[in-house]
């Protein structure tokens, strides 16, 4: 259980404070099919109240930014979609692409095309459109260990095609050749706000990048304070632990989190 003195550097000054979050695993339970994921009501409207008191609020998610704040429902917070490469701000009604990245994102289009072969089909490899990215998802394949075979291929002519891969929670990304990491994309958003201490929830392997960049920034004194809450689980990597400053279990961990965030001082 998180202590309330533990979030004492948010709750001093909230106006000050930027509260980060991943979707899935954090705020919503992770289920068979990506898009039957959905955040439980009474997360979603302590998120709402965290809105209400901290001065910058956003979901950080492999999901386009579009699809994020679709699933979340909360207007008055942004969405830094794509591992961070959209950003749709509280707001706005259409999220902005890095430029750099467009080009690139026909060329991950028509690999996952050609990629969408028959055979992944039958193995019911599910395919996910996050912009710039495509995610090869194998959960709940009827013969996972095949799927996962057919997937090795994948992940070899992704990387014979001079593009990049990265391996999630039984999901298979491709990426560009350039760097896209939550850590970038929290780094750029944060800059030129009056954040002096940041929190970041995550679960997987994708969230280890914005521990990582936010304790950088406190390095480097961007930040005064970083909090970085690992949301633990049965299959989420041993580093999450191990580079967290606090701990939580699961997305009723989280949630938890956010009712203390928002809980009036004793």
């Amino acid at each position: 259980m998180v202590s309330t003195e533990a979030l004492a550097p948010l709750r001093a000054d909230p106006a000050r404070a930027a509260i980060l979050l991943d979707i899935d695993g954090t705020l919503a339970p992770i289920v068979e099919h990506a898009a039957d994921a959905r955040v439980p009501e009474t997360t979603r409207q302590l998120l709402i109240d965290v809105a209400r008191r901290y001065g910058i609020v956003a979901c950080v998610s492999g999901r386009q930014a579009s699809q994020a704040r679709a699933m979340v429902a909360i207007g008055t917070i942004s969405y830094l979609g794509s591992h961070g490469t959209e950003l749709l701000r509280a707001g706005s009604t259409e999220a902005t692409l890095d430029p750099g990245l467009e080009d690139w994102a026909r060329r991950i289009h028509e690999f996952a095309r050609e990629a969408d072969t028959a055979e992944l089909r039958r193995l019911r490899v599910r395919l996910e459109d996050k912009g710039p990215i495509v995610a090869f998802h194998w959960r709940g394949s009827p013969d996972e260990q095949a799927a996962r075979a057919a997937i090795d291929g994948v992940a070899q002519r992704a990387t014979a095609a001079g593009l990049r891969t990265h391996w999630g929670r039984k999901v298979l990304e491709v990426r560009p050749p350039v760097r896209i990491d939550k850590g970038a994309g929290i780094r750029s958003f944060l800059t030129g706000t009056d954040a002096a201490v940041a929190l970041y929830a995550g679960d997987d392997v994708t969230d280890l990048d914005a521990f990582r960049a936010l304790a950088e920034m406190t390095q480097e004194g961007t930040l005064e304070r970083a909090i970085r809450v690992g949301v633990s689980s049965d299959e989420g990597p041993s580093e999450i632990a191990a580079e967290a400053d606090l701990l939580v279990d699961g997305p009723d961990g989280v949630r938890q989190l956010l009712a203390m965030l928002t809980a009036d001082d004793p």
